[in-house]
């Protein structure tokens, strides 16, 4: 019999034996305290000294069965279900090991305890918008001031005054360029207002799809890491590379060993960064922020704060190259390389679009059209980028405009139109040419033929009708041609089936998850980093990497 944690109520049989197969399972029942099957439960083993954890769903009877090669005397499992209290212990799993190991979960009944359970996105929603028209309607507030992290988690709806919020509204501000005194005043008041500390008193309904059950979740933590923003796994090695936003290091993650090797980036050597005055808008401190790999077998990274394209060897495993961008270009973004090994990029603070020819080392600014922003932004902050497969066309989004466009890799002239979907964020191309698009301040995916502009709106499912959910940034699964989305405020991520509509609500363990852009392994995993800011928001205050196994064999 195994000894969970005093305070808590677990009903349990542990019965373990050897048999012959290569891991240890660990199963057993999930139910409440009147019999009832729990479909959907979160059942989460952490290996806390190899930074290691794994997650499987309980089946519509409450059954579940989780094959791991996590060994160790002293593995932290923890059960998780809508509503009910988490329940929690250590369980011993060695070589060739199965535990059965049934759990009774209690209903939560504090007002209190529920709402604080709830995702983000319940507790954003008390705060009093005005309406659509309005000048702070939902909408807009949720492009604004949730665009970089999880607004309404327990680290940022504590209880303050108007007068406590207003170095954190201006801050806010500060990084659109915006210093209206006003309007900073009138956003301090109403997240004053709605940031009482009351429980939130809805009750949002949490559908359990059945692919739940074939579907595997593993946690890679990164311990001492700051800011892990983009993730991607390389087609050469089936390594994951993650840069780390604050801390300026190169991330290899290999998902097979669950070891990572952390990559120190030099500051950057550039002569406008190291001038390091308010001109330029750059330091010497790279910040970096997306990666592509390149023909060429490097990566190529948007160095956000430095002004510059850094570039990495993972064969050397190390910094091998940085480009200077010439003036006015800042903050590079996001970054794709097209089949000529031509890097293309965004740079969100001086509306163009950046190419760098490495054949050559030639580097191009593009400037966008001219376009009034919306909000509170200067500037219209092009933002996502991606290559058409099929023609070649460079498709970029303009956040804070609500337009979208492509440059003619020959001519490098910018044509653009307005986005089906409000708060155009990241986008991807699937392998017919169709532009998948997110939607973020109205909850909405657009596929869009990008010859005749036609367009389909996939919006994606509430858990409680009118709390739309954020959608960050999507990938498209190479072997299914699914769509798998980053949502920032619900705890979940999600895949669409494009062909029915269908999508696919995935439950996440860790509370504060603010998830960047997918990547695919060959195995058909589905990985992105996990970076809330600060890590601090964050439940286990570490952040990492989560990579989902969609069709687990059956076990």
């Amino acid at each position: 019999m195994l000894k969970f944690n005093r305070l808590l109520s677990v009903a349990l049989t542990a019965v373990a034996a050897s048999v012959a197969v290569e891991a240890a399972t660990l199963k057993g029942t999930v139910t409440d305290s009147d019999g009832r099957a729990i479909h959907g439960a979160m059942v989460r083993l952490k290996d806390a000294e190899k930074n290691l954890a794994e997650t499987v769903y309980s089946d519509s009877e409450g059954n579940f069965v989780l094959n791991t090669e996590l060994h160790s005397d002293n593995l932290e499992l923890r059960v998780r279900a809508p509503y009910y209290r988490d329940q929690k212990g250590l369980v011993s799993l060695q070589d060739e090991t199965v535990l059965v190991q049934d759990v009774l979960m209690e209903r939560m009944t504090g007002a209190q305890e529920i709402s604080d359970s709830l995702p983000a996105i319940f507790h954003f929603s008390k705060l009093p918008f005005d309406k659509e028209e309005g000048e702070f309607n939902r909408a807009d507030f949720q492009r604004d001031c949730a665009g970089c992290h999880q607004f309404g988690n327990a680290f940022t709806r504590w209880p303050r005054t108007a007068e406590q919020w207003i170095p954190t509204v201006a801050r806010m501000h500060s990084y659109m360029g915006n210093k209206d005194e006003a309007m900073i005043q009138r956003r301090a008041e109403l997240l004053a207002k709605g940031y009482d500390g009351k429980p939130v008193t809805l009750r949002p309904e949490f559908p359990m799809a059945p692919e739940l059950q074939t579907a595997k979740i593993y946690e890679y933590a990164l311990p001492g890491i700051i800011f892990p923003h983009d993730a991607e796994v390389s087609r050469e090695d089936g390594l994951v590379y993650t840069v780390d936003r604050h801390g300026y290091k190169m991330i290899v993650s290999d998902l097979e060993s669950g070891l990572s090797t952390y990559i120190d980036q030099p500051y950057s050597k550039a002569k406008l960064a190291n001038a390091g005055n308010g001109y330029t808008g750059r330091t010497n401190k790279p910040g970096p922020h997306s990666l592509s790999l390149g023909e060429n077998g490097l990566w190529y990274i948007t160095n956000a704060t430095s002004g510059s394209i850094g570039v990495f060897d993972a064969n050397k495993a190390e910094w091998v190259n940085e480009y200077e961008l010439p003036l006015p270009a800042h903050y590079p973004h996001t970054i794709r390389v097209d089949k000529e090994n031509v890097v293309w990029f965004t740079l969100a603070g001086s509306q163009q679009i950046g190419r760098i020819d490495p054949a050559t080392d030639k580097v191009d600014l593009i400037n966008l059209p001219r376009q009034k922003p919306l909000g509170i932004a200067l500037s219209t902050t092009p933002y996502g980028i991606d290559i058409n497969p099929i023609n070649g066309r460079v498709w970029y989004a303009r956040l804070y405009g609500d337009r979208i466009g492509y440059i003619d890799p020959e001519t490098l002239e910018a044509h653009e139109f307005d986005s089906p979907v409000k708060a155009p964020r990241r986008l991807r191309f699937d392998k017919k040419g169709q532009m998948w698009l997110t939607g973020y301040s109205e909850g909405m995916i657009a596929r869009i033929n990008t010859d005749t502009m036609e367009n389909r709106i996939y919006p994606i499912p509430e858990f409680e009708e009118g709390y739309r959910p954020a959608p960050y940034a999507l990938g498209v699964h190479p072997q299914t041609q699914e769509i798998w989305i980053n949502e920032v405020m619900t705890d979940h991520v999600y895949r669409l089936q494009p062909d029915t509509g269908k999508f696919i609500a995935y439950p996440l363990p860790l509370r504060g998850t603010y998830t960047r852009d997918f990547s695919f392994t060959n195995e058909g995993w589905a990985c992105t980093a996990n970076s809330p800011i600060p890590n601090a928001a964050l439940e286990d205050f570490t952040a990492g990497l989560f990579c989902i196994d969609p069709n687990l064999a059956e076990q």
